[in-house]
């Protein structure tokens, strides 16, 4: 557990729970859930004696539930809102040895959820223990404060709620970071379906590859609601007509339109990519059947270009003696000249109808 001061000197880190209300500035405490299960009878005390109020019971079971999907739940004294990230989406190959075709297969989404409890002068944050997203979130606040004079008003958070919203950027920010990997799987795919001289046959994985943007679109989903809520929830507060006050209102009303204009991209490109694997999907079935009817077509006036010749053959071949040509000594010559000529004709004719003339492609 990690405790953090915020004033307009920078950013300090405390060795313990805070005990009071802060001075000036407001605290950040950040823990993962094993700390918060552990240790909520302190945490407790300690949001009692700098809040003046405590954590609800069933807020308490949404931080440590680990399937609750985004949502935003408020109370006189704290907004709460629980965000889902990235964990892991991409597959790599399991040995080094494994042959692998283009760019890693995209699999299930996989989120975990991240919890935020917004109070006036306090903030609480609840993190799975290997979150990247706060590492380097808080490894790039502690960058920003040694950076010298003007840092505490250009880039650091101005109150609990703006740190809880850079936050939640960073982490729609991986979202829109996974576009890219996502793109060039389904570019590898749709090249592959679309080629005439490849053998498409990895159904499975495009299978769960649509099943994966399904579930991002829920989540994502989830988390445009939870953001919208969290707007009219900030819209709903006392109003203050001093000039920090209304800046700092208009700050977070900038930013949580931020944050849920950055969702509506996820949103669209994920819907944007379903819709490309179906059309792809239909475009490869409407080629095969395509090539398909092609090869129909060039088999069927093959098949009638030998028709006329299997008829001469057969009218030769029945066994009457007074056939015309058959005793004289010229008469094989007269039927292969017979048969070159309808051959040649019936050729001739498919070709002109491009019966037999090869489809660009």
């Amino acid at each position: 557990m990690r405790v953090f001061h915020f004033d307009s000197a920078g950013i300090s880190e405390e060795a313990g729970l805070p005990q009071a209300p802060a001075p000036a500035g407001f605290h950040w405490i950040s823990c993962t859930h094993d700390e918060l299960r552990e240790g909520l009878p302190a945490l407790q005390v300690a949001l009692q004696s700098a809040c003046a109020s405590q954590l609800v019971d069933l807020h308490v079971s949404d931080l440590l539930n680990l399937q609750l999907p985004s949502r935003h739940e408020y109370t006189s004294q704290y907004d709460l809102l629980v965000f889902r990230r990235l964990a892991s989406a991409l597959r790599q190959p399991t040995s080094a040895g494994q042959r692998r075709t283009g760019p890693p297969v995209l699999r299930h989404i996989e989120t975990v959820p991240v919890g935020c409890v917004v109070f006036d002068q306090l903030v609480l944050t609840v993190h799975s223990p290997d979150c990247p997203v706060h590492a380097a979130f808080i490894a790039r606040l502690l960058h920003s404060g040694d950076d010298g004079v003007g840092h505490s008003l250009q880039r650091m958070p101005q109150n609990a709620a703006d740190l809880m919203l850079r936050l939640i950027g960073e982490i729609v920010d991986a979202f829109l970071s996974l576009r890219r990997d996502v793109s060039r799987q389904l570019d590898h795919w749709q090249t592959e379906l679309l080629s005439p001289r490849t053998r498409f046959n990895n159904w499975s994985a495009l299978l769960d590859a649509r099943l994966a943007l399904h579930g991002l679109d829920d989540v994502c989903d989830d988390q445009r609601t939870a953001v919208q809520d969290w707007i009219a929830s900030v819209e709903s507060w006392p109003l203050d007509d001093t000039p920090a006050a209304l800046r700092t209102r208009d700050l977070l009303r900038v930013r949580s339109r931020d944050v849920l204009e950055h969702i509506e991209r996820v949103v669209h490109h994920v819907q944007r990519l379903e819709t490309n694997i179906e059309t792809t999907v239909q475009m490869h079935f409407n080629a095969q059947s395509h090539r398909a009817n092609e090869t129909m077509r060039t088999l069927t006036a093959l098949t009638a270009v030998f028709l006329p010749l299997n008829l001469i053959t057969g009218f030769f071949g029945m066994n009457f003696d007074s056939l015309p040509l058959v005793h004289r000594d010229t008469g094989i010559w007269w039927a292969l000249g017979i048969m070159t000529v309808a051959a040649i004709a019936f050729a001739v004719v498919f070709w002109r109808k491009r019966y037999l003339a090869r489809t660009a492609r």
